[in-house]
């Protein structure tokens, strides 16, 4: 027993020798490929044994002949173990390459495509790892792409609708001056008018700039959602009886919510006076509401027709109006755009379909 305890000792101390010198040629070669890495590992192992082997074959006082062919023997997978290590780390190497390359498509502006055989379950996964951050960013360049596209007609249409009336302005004031408005005080109720509209549209960008930028500050209370649509029915109805529209809200359930009712009579504003716009005289713009699984939801139907199936994916996008709706009257397109902002602050969401004669927009608000 004593022997075999001292055999391991002295078998111990020359593989630790080794496995230190290893440690530190790697420490100094850790920038180096793994090519390298893999070698100086193989190189170790084999050292290792190679000195056990020689300080147990020095303690027994083995004879030349044999210490040769221990030495031989080791020399041997020496030889075999390097060249397995230098293989295998030329294979990883390679397809780290091939991997490299791929990854540079996807950063240049291009889609990664794996390649194919990863030769280690990490690369594999790293592999399908960039596969899934490529397929992010692709969305995100479409969403971007999108947005952009949004703002250049968003900065179109209201420059268009901001020179519109400016020029009114223009004419009506310069008209005032020269004392040649045979009417001056409905030239003075119309310049009104437009600076009221005009006031509207800049308050529009405004509220829709503190909602991209993260900066609405909601105050949320406890309301019912009986009294949050009365309110807005009462604020809208003028304009249904200018457009002859029927307002119809008999389907209220008495539901409470938790959420800024500022922000929220906007919503309903925004949404009432989009359908009503929209509405043809004579028709109907129903409001309802009514507790589901989901949380609260709270529709309005008009009968404007339907929007087009290849433009409801936008018509909450900013600066959406519509291909028909070109006039002054139809805004700036970002009632709706401010309607989605201001839900998905209150963790709801806002969604439009077709049904028949016109369409429907409801949101869904969290239950208090």
């Amino acid at each position: 027993m004593k022997d075999v305890l001292l055999i391991a000792l002295f078998a111990f101390l020359g593989a630790a020798a080794a496995g230190l010198l290893g440690a530190a040629v790697l420490r100094l070669l850790r920038h180096r490929s793994l090519v390298v890495s893999l070698s100086v590992v193989a190189g170790v192992a084999v050292t290792a044994m190679l000195a056990g082997t020689l300080t147990v074959a020095w303690a027994m006082f083995l004879s030349s002949h044999d210490l040769y062919v221990v030495t031989t023997v080791v020399a041997m997978a020496a030889l075999v173990s390097l060249a397995t290590a230098v293989l295998l780390g030329r294979w990883v190497a390679a397809h780290s390459r091939e991997l490299t390359l791929a990854t540079r498509s996807f950063g240049d502006g291009g889609t990664f495509a794996a390649p194919a055989g990863q030769p280690t379950a990490e690369l594999a996964e790293l592999a399908r790892e960039l596969a899934a951050t490529s397929a992010k960013l692709d969305s995100s360049r479409e969403r971007e792409r999108a947005l952009e596209a949004s703002r250049r007609e968003l900065v179109a249409w209201i420059s268009h609708d901001l020179r519109t009336p400016l020029a009114g302005l223009r004419a009506m004031a310069e008209a005032l001056e020269d004392g040649m408005a045979a009417d001056s005080e409905r030239y003075l109720r119309q310049i009104r008018t437009e600076v009221e509209r005009m006031n509207g549209m800049v308050g529009d960008l405004f509220e829709l700039s503190r909602i991209q930028a993260g900066s609405l500050t909601l105050a949320p209370a406890r309301i019912s959602l009986y009294d949050l649509v009365g309110d807005a029915l009462a604020g809208v109805d003028p304009l249904a009886r200018e457009h002859g529209v029927r307002l119809i809200g008999d389907r209220i359930d008495e539901v409470p919510v938790e959420v800024d009712g500022k922000e929220m009579s906007r919503v309903l504003g925004n949404l009432l006076i989009n359908a009503i716009r929209r509405t043809p005289p004579d028709g109907t713009v129903a409001v309802a509401a009514h507790r589901s699984d989901g949380g609260v939801v709270l529709s309005v139907t008009d009968s404007c027709g339907g929007i087009p199936e290849e433009d409801l994916p936008r018509v909450f996008d900013t600066g959406w109006r519509g291909s028909h709706a070109r006039t002054p009257p139809a805004g700036a397109g970002l009632g709706l755009a401010i309607v989605r902002g201001i839900v998905e602050a209150h963790a709801g969401r806002a969604e439009v379909r077709n049904v028949q004669g016109g369409c429907c927009f409801s949101v869904t608000l969290p239950t208090a």
